[in-house]
């Protein structure tokens, strides 16, 4: 079965097994997902992910983050530029999330960054998604 949105299918999972409280969840590999979950590491949105070899395309396990009082760390996803409407920004235009408290991913010309590595690499370009 081929997707047509990898991204917002990797997202729906990931915000699903946040709402039934799920410490992992497992995620069909894209690279694009990949580096998705890579910035959310970074983050300290997830605890981690690993590459999971199924013998066909292969999974992303994603290790979800909890506080100590329950609360997930990942408290919204938002997917933004979709295949019907892409949408792009310029260097000076990057968006800020929540005023700041949470992260814009991008799709540059230098690969996936976050808003704040876009604006400190002086370049713009595709709005992936919104964590916060």
């Amino acid at each position: 079965m081929t997707l047509t949105d990898p991204i917002a299918n990797a997202l729906t999972i990931v915000r699903n097994g946040i709402m039934s409280r799920k410490t992992k969840v497992d995620v069909p590999f894209s690279k694009i997902s990949q580096e998705i979950f890579s910035i959310l590491k970074r983050e300290k949105f997830i605890k981690d992910f690993k590459f999971m070899d199924d013998k066909k395309q292969g999974l992303i396990r994603v290790y979800l983050k909890y506080t100590k009082t329950g609360t997930p760390a990942i408290i919204g996803l938002k997917r933004i530029s979709k295949p019907g409407l892409r949408t792009y920004v310029k260097k000076d235009k990057i968006p800020k999330v929540l005023g700041g408290i949470g992260t814009a991913i991008l799709s540059t010309s230098r690969g996936v960054v976050t808003d704040m590595q876009a604006k400190e690499m002086q370049t713009g370009g595709e709005v992936l998604c919104h964590v916060w």
